[in-house]
């Protein structure tokens, strides 16, 4: 009668101490995983701050070099003259009549993104000319999905032959742009 008082609590023990093994074993193999994960996530952060550290130095080099390309480039040529807006010389080349800044003369740009740019505050031929293609894919984006087709890569290129009165120049690249793309 007392066999049964010790067996089941020798069977109850066996059982826990089993069950504490098991588990311990999946605990430490959950353990050794995330330290290992831990070190890979160490090991790319200090890859990703060596890498900021290189591209910075890289940033202020070009910015070296760019300054001393654009003092000694400036200095060898002289600015292009600029010729007052001549709407019949724009009408003998294009058969129509175009108005100063009317941006729709730019390949690619039709009504609906001649408003966008302008209450963007690009209003002259001029300031779309000194506006960098991804400030014109910006303002495009934040026009909404129907906008996104469109590619600005060539408009400030456009816009400066237009600023600088080289009409000829740009009716002769328009005709080979399809819808303000280079083919």
């Amino acid at each position: 009668m007392n066999l049964p008082c010790f067996l089941i609590p020798a069977l109850v023990g066996i059982i826990c101490g089993i069950l504490g093994y098991l588990l311990g074993k999946n605990f430490s193999k959950q353990n050794e995983d995330y330290d290992s994960i831990k070190d890979d996530l160490d090991s790319c952060n200090r890859r990703n701050s060596q890498l900021r550290l290189d591209m910075d130095k890289l940033r202020s080099q070009m910015g070296e070099i760019s300054n001393n390309k654009r003092s000694s480039f400036t200095e060898s040529i002289s600015k292009p003259t600029i010729l007052p807006f001549n709407a019949e010389a724009v009408k003998e080349v294009f058969g129509k009549k175009i108005n100063e800044n009317d941006l729709k003369i730019i390949e690619g740009i039709g009504p609906k993104i001649e408003e966008l740019f302008k209450t963007s505050g690009i209003l002259t031929w001029k300031s779309l000319s000194e506006t960098s293609v991804d400030r014109c894919k910006e303002i495009l984006l934040k026009a909404g999905e129907r906008f996104q087709i469109h590619d600005p890569g060539t408009w400030p290129r456009q816009a400066k032959l237009c600023y600088e009165g080289k009409w000829l120049e740009l009716k002769d690249w328009q005709e080979i742009l399809d819808g303000g793309r280079e083919r």
